[in-house]
Parts: structure tokens; sequence; C-alpha cells
């Protein structure tokens, strides 16, 4: 039978793990923690970070995973299955699936940007840079690529076009078959990376930094960017978990596999910090270097490192492999709209999606290089919302993470925490877990979810705004 007509399964546990793990570890593992690791000081903001992702991400993700399994169904008839017709809370799902769409536009478009520095690699021109000219010409890379509409939309089309590739397969041999060869390869190049780095100079600054206490930069507004990164790292929110907990076995624990994500989400945060600030400290360079951390710092230093062709091949292959994973389980959200409640084949759900989310993406590719997305668009929105304004891509951004995102995930904790019946929650939780059946741990996660995490959300989401 097709897709359309009965529901596919993982082929196996590790399987969904490594996926939902892929779905979770993308650029802002790579990119965004280590750079606001480095904005807010290290060491106290990655341990605010940690206490966070326990206390509030976790709780939702098992939410969000539980919700999928228990009604195997994507986000829109998740809500709808679990509710009487008609409900509100089927919106919820609605947004998850609006939430995929956006952010896929633009995130295509990012890592567009890891596929170039790839290229930019292999062509060696982040290698042999020795006068302060030379240096400094490999930081102008970015600002030459963000500006160049062709370029971007170029890359934006070919990274489209894989994510779609794989999607289009099925679960078990296209999005499960591509985590088991790109998860274990992206730990492998990052555990290398890491290792590099621990021969140099400044790792023992570096880790010190990491994981040293130091709270002379933090502030109140770095409590809550952990806390919210401690969320959105997770892919919460966006319904990519409850969508791929809905292609779950019966006999699989919904805690266990949670726990197991959140770490290994964790645990490439927290590497990617050991591989990036040694290199950062050894040549000299600031940690908060904010979002040019990756694009503009490591560039510079591998152009001054030997070997720093290979080196920087590799860091840029991982950060593609990272987006990648991301993207594939933000197509399938969106895809799988249409299989479940239109039963629509698969081919066709995720050729018509992918195309409509390329479409709608290349605005955001010319949004440094042309006037109509840029500063059109920045003065547009400057003159309606008042601010400095911000391009297409940059309202993009800040809607989906400031807004949609918290959103979905304040409806998943509240759903999860309150509207499900009790006896369902707790056989569902306890189903194939050990620690789920402890009562202990059940109540806790419960009320975790039902006030700690919605309060967490609402304090972001003032943060978002000014407020806080």
């Amino acid at each position: 039978m097709s897709d359309a007509t009965q529901r596919s399964q993982w082929g196996s546990k590790a399987g969904f793990v490594l996926a939902a793990a892929g779905s979770a570890v993308g650029l802002g593992n790579l990119w965004k923690f280590p750079y606001i690791t480095g904005e807010n000081g290290g060491g106290a903001f990655v341990l605010i970070y940690l206490f966070c992702i326990v206390v509030v991400g976790l709780p939702i993700m098992v939410g969000e995973v539980f919700v999928g399994k228990l009604a195997q169904k994507a986000p829109v008839g998740a809500f709808g299955d679990l509710t009487p017709k008609g409900s509100p809370w089927k919106l919820v799902g609605a947004l998850g699936v609006a939430t995929g769409f956006i952010i896929l536009s633009y995130y295509s478009v990012v890592a567009g940007w890891a596929m170039h520095y790839v290229y930019l690699a292999c062509t060696g021109a982040f290698s042999g840079a020795e006068t302060p000219e030379q240096i400094a010409a490999v930081g102008e890379h970015f600002g030459a690529l963000y500006a160049n509409p062709g370029l971007n939309v170029f890359w934006h089309t070919v990274f489209m076009a894989m994510t779609v590739g794989i999607v289009i397969v099925g679960i078990q041999k296209g999005v499960e078959l591509a985590a088991r060869i790109l998860m274990p390869t992206l730990f492998v190049m990052l555990i290398a990376l890491v290792g590099y780095a621990t021969t140099m100079e400044g790792f023992g600054q570096a880790a010190d930094f990491v994981f040293g206490v130091h709270t002379d930069q933090l502030t109140g507004a770095g409590v809550l960017e952990a806390l919210g990164h401690s969320f959105f790292t997770l892919s919460l929110g966006m319904g990519a978990m409850l969508t791929y907990g809905s292609y779950m076995k019966k006999a699989d624990g919904v805690v266990a596999t949670s726990v197991v994500i959140s770490g290994l989400d964790t645990g490439v945060a927290l590497l990617a910090c050991l591989a990036l600030f040694p290199i950062t400290f050894t040549y000299g360079m600031e940690a908060a270097g904010g979002p040019g951390l990756v694009f503009v710092n490591m560039p510079t230093a591998f152009a001054q490192m030997a070997g720093g062709t290979l080196w920087a091949i590799l860091f840029f292959v991982l950060l593609t492999f990272a987006a990648l994973t991301s993207a594939i389980s933000l197509l399938e959200v969106v895809a799988s709209y249409f299989i479940d409640e239109l039963k629509w084949k698969r081919w066709h759900a995720v050729t018509l999606t992918g195309a409509v989310i390329f479409v709608f993406g290349i605005p955001s590719a010319l949004s440094g290089g042309t006037e109509l997305f840029g500063t059109g668009f920045q003065e547009l929105v400057k003159s309606v919302f008042g601010g400095d304004g911000k391009n297409w891509f940059d309202s993009l951004d800040y809607l989906a993470s400031n807004w949609m995102l918290p959103l979905g995930g304040l409806g998943i904790a509240l759903f999860a925490g309150w509207r499900i019946d009790d006896v369902k929650r707790r056989e569902g939780i306890a189903e194939g877990s050990k620690l789920g059946a402890v009562v202990p741990f059940y109540l806790a996660w419960l009320w975790t979810l039902r006030i700690v995490a919605p309060i967490a959300i609402v304090l972001v989401m003032l943060h978002a705004v000014g407020v806080l």
C-alpha cells in the first residue's frame, strides 16, 4: 500500500533516534550556540542552558513525541483526532505546519551558504593567507556571498532539490536511511575537529571558557537567551518531533528516546564549542564574534592553519550535513499534512510542497542583494512597525523564532499537560519505558509541563518584544 493508505513506521528504534536527533541537530548547534555562548561569556551561560534543557526542553519534547505516537498522525490530524470536531486545538497543529514551511524557506538559504563555503574551501580560498591584506580578504567572502542574488538562488535550489530527493523516497528508505548515514558521519567529523582542536595552543583557554563558571558577561537577557535556545534547539513547537513520533512503533518508549535525542543534541552543541573556540583563541580572535563566528572567523583561521584547506572542507561539509538533517524533518512536517489529511501519494505531496517552499524562499535568497526584499522591504517594515526594520529574510526568522515556535511549544505543553485524558497519558508515558512508569517521575514531568514550561515560554516571548 502507499503512504496515503497505510501509516509508515520507522524500521528500528535506532533509526528513529538518529532521524529525530538529526532534526534537532542543525545550524542552531554548530552556528548559533557557539556564537551566543561567546557573546554571553561562556561557562555560566552554558550551565544555565543545560539546566533549561532539563527543566523546559526535555519535558516539552516528551510531550510532543507522546502526542504524535498516541495519534499516529502528523500535527493537524493529531490534534483533530484527539479533540472533538471543530475544536480550536487543531490550530496548534496547523501552526506547526506553517512554521515548518516558513523556517525551511529561509533555512535553505543559510544551508546554501554552507554549501558555497564547501566549494570555496575546495578551491583553496581558505588557505595560504599570510599578509594582513590576504587574511582580511578571507573574511570578506561572506559579505560578497550575501550580496550576490544569483549565487544565493543557485545554492537554495541545490539544497532544496537534495532535501526533496531524500524525503520523497519515504520514511524507511529516505528519511531513516539518510539519518543512518548522515548522523554518524556528522559525529565522526565533529569529533575529528575536536581532536584536532585539542592540539592547539588555545584549547585550554577554550575549555575553561566553555566549562568554567564566568559570570562577568552574563546578563538577565543572556539568561532568557539560554532559555529560549534550549527550547528552539530541540526542534520543538514546529511539529517535527510530533510527526516523527507518529511513525513510532507501539513498543518504543517515549521517555528514553526523548532523553537520548536531547542528550545527543546537547552533546553536539558542546562539542561544536570545543571545536570552534580553540581555533578562535589560538588565532587571536574574539569569542564574542557574533553570527560571523562561523562564516568569517573560522575561514580566517583556516586560512592561516597548516592543512587549513582540509579542515575547512571538513567543517563546512559538517555544517551542510547538519542543515540537511534538519531540513528533512521540516519538509516531512509539511508534506505529511497532505499525505495524512488529503490522502495524497508521497511523491505528489513532497514535490508540490517542496516546490512551493522553494519559490517562497527565493525572496530570502534575494534579501542581501536586492532592494525589493532587502533595504526596500526593511523600510516597509520600519514604516509599519517602527524600530530599525528588517529585510525579508530577517523578518521571517524573527516571526518564526520569536512567535510561531514559542506559540507552538506553548500549545504542545498545555495540550499534553492539561487536555489529554490522564489514563491515556499515564499509559503512553509508561509504555516501553521503565522510567516513564515511575510515579514520581511522571508527576514531576506532568507539572513541569503544565506550569514551569508555559511560564518559561511566556518569559521568552516577553523578552522578544522588549518587555523583559
